[in-house]
């Protein structure tokens, strides 16, 4: 195993070196912040796995610790493990660090129970705390503090799904949405010609987001706010669902095997209805909010009934980026773009066992940019490059519109 500092190098990551009581701020925030997401769950809704491609609240706990054990504290002396039989139940995907636990059986991991979990996280904690005040492990903590604000958010999506399958459709929280005016409608313009696209370097930026490049634009214009459930449901009302013509051959093929007939989460029956199930549980629609839980095959139907298309990831970054009077919304909701998932030009991995991050997830997956009510504050930059299969539907994943000039 690489000596842990060199686990978050990437090409052109130049993190500033911080004083060791911020980072332990940092450390102790993200790491509560994560405790409190879960604080209002039982058990049971802990333990509970709705789909192969969710994993349970306590198994979140426990890999977020796992990380940090295995990529920072493994490696220093005198750190006894909690439990070594963890690194088989709580390693992800990273093959370098040998076999593990099947993905989809996340949810038959009854044992160790919450308690256990959470003395775990308290272990790692400990040790963590001590960690910090090492200036050379710094890039390190920063991955691993990102990493577990990326699994913030996945506990919510996760949870979410999960109450959706339950008959009873409880809710997560008690605190109903706030209804939502949606901001003006407007088409920003670029006249395209060259950009720079990807991290600039300063402070901390995942492997994918390098390195910096120039990419050609064609002149193009961009919705300046996402679409809302309102403009969603006139796409539903026109037969969005049952005419092909708007849909590309994979995406059809879903809604036909699957009976799509909205977003996920929209309370659709024979009358039509305008509920959908939220965190709060079943509310009615806000036609004004950014409509949400969209896979990419969706978000492309919508473009093209619209006679519009998607923005390429590299036209979403240079207005994201160049937006100097705040007229380009972001932070809803993630947005799907018409980018495949590909390495940029000059492409490195993180090094150690990090380089097993991102780009080995490089091909079938789709980027989206921005980040969403979900997403934890000051986790999201404009380089960033959120990516899934474009069937996902149980993010909060939207729409942005664009066309050609």
């Amino acid at each position: 195993m690489d000596h842990p500092a060199s686990l978050s190098k990437g090409p052109e990551m130049k993190p500033a070196i911080l004083p060791s009581s911020c980072l332990v701020q940092a450390y102790t925030a993200v790491r509560a912040h994560s405790l409190a997401l879960a604080s209002g769950l039982s058990p049971e809704d802990c333990a509970v796995q709705s789909m192969p491609d969710a994993s349970p609240v306590k198994w979140h706990l426990a890999h977020t610790s796992w990380f940090f054990e295995t990529a920072i504290l493994a490696g220093r002396p005198g750190y006894k493990r909690f439990d070594p039989r963890f690194a088989y139940l709580f390693n992800s995907y990273y093959e370098a660090l040998g076999p593990r636990h099947a993905r989809p059986r996340r949810g038959v991991l009854t044992r160790p129970g919450l308690d256990e979990v959470l003395a775990y996280r308290a272990h790692v904690d400990a040790a963590m705390l001590e960690a910090c005040a090492d200036a050379s492990l710094q890039d390190a903590i920063a991955l691993g503090l990102n990493h577990e604000q990326q699994h913030q958010e996945l506990i919510l999506t996760d949870i979410k799904h999960a109450f959706f399958q339950n008959p009873l459709l409880p809710a997560y929280q008690a605190e109903k949405p706030a209804a939502r005016t949606a901001q003006k409608l407007e088409w920003l313009e670029h006249p395209g010609g060259l950009s720079l696209i990807g991290h600039d370097g300063s402070g901390f930026a995942f492997d994918n987001e390098t390195p910096r490049h120039q990419v050609l634009l064609r002149p193009f214009r961009i919705a300046s706010r996402v679409v809302t459930n309102g403009e969603y449901q006139a796409f539903i009302a026109d037969g969005g669902y049952r005419r092909a013509e708007f849909w590309l051959s994979d995406g059809w093929a879903r809604v036909q095997e699957e009976g799509w007939q909205g977003p996920l989460y929209w309370l659709i029956d024979n009358e039509g209805g305008d509920d959908a199930f939220t965190l709060a549980g079943v509310e009615k629609r806000d036609p004004h909010a950014p409509v949400e839980h969209v896979s990419f095959y969706e978000a492309a139907a919508y473009a093209a009934w619209a006679g519009l298309r998607l923005p390429t990831e590299f036209e979403w970054e240079a207005v994201a980026t160049g937006d100097s009077k705040g007229r380009f919304e972001t932070g809803q909701v993630w947005e799907w773009t018409r980018s495949a998932y590909d390495p940029y030009p000059g492409f490195r991995p993180f090094e150690g066992i990090a380089a097993e991050y991102n780009g080995k997830f490089m091909v079938g997956q789709m980027v989206l940019r921005g980040g969403s009510r979900a997403t934890p504050q000051g986790h999201s930059r404009a380089s960033y490059r959120n990516f899934f299969p474009p069937s996902a539907r149980w993010q909060f994943s939207g729409i942005r519109l664009a066309e050609d000039l």
